[in-house]
């Protein structure tokens, strides 16, 4: 089975910026698992994945329009400490904070006494990234998952 939207890809990845090493790997634990068509990775990526079927490995390279985007001036926010919660923090850290429209990565710019300055990039905004990736699994989706708009078991969602 070929890839195409609504259906289910588990996959291995590894994702680093031109000439570094891997910032980030799924090779040594679970594939992750995606309903395509829902947003679930980022577009250049899923874009690639199109037709590709299981036992596929490739490597793509994702510029930042279909990627995390440009960096954007301006963005850095001061918050409350509260909202970070007993969390040691230094310039530098990349947390995850739950917002009223779900989680986002920030970058931890300036700790004070009572607050932290965080900049609202996401960490990869502005870069060029290059994927290995490994299709493991093509499926269909169950009803469920179309109607859930993800999927569900091993790499997916568990209800």
């Amino acid at each position: 089975m070929k890839i195409e939207n609504n259906c289910v890809v588990r996959f291995h990845y590894s994702v680093a910026e031109p000439g570094q090493a891997p910032t980030e790997s799924s090779f040594d634990r679970e594939p992750m698992a995606v309903l395509v068509g829902k947003q679930q990775v980022i577009a250049g990526l899923e874009e690639a994945m199109m037709d590709r079927e299981a036992g596929d490995r490739f490597q793509v390279t994702v510029e930042p329009d279909k990627a995390y985007g440009e960096r954007r001036e301006g963005q850095v926010q001061r918050l409350p400490k509260k909202y970070f919660g007993d969390r040691r923090m230094a310039p530098g850290d990349q947390v995850v904070l739950q917002t009223k429209f779900g989680p986002r990565a920030v970058t931890v710019m300036k700790v004070g006494m009572s607050v932290v300055d965080v900049d609202l990039n996401h960490p990869m905004a502005g870069k060029t990234l290059e994927f290995d990736v490994e299709i493991v699994q093509v499926r269909e989706a169950s009803k469920e998952e179309l109607e859930h708009g993800h999927a569900h078991g091993e790499g997916g969602v568990e209800h």
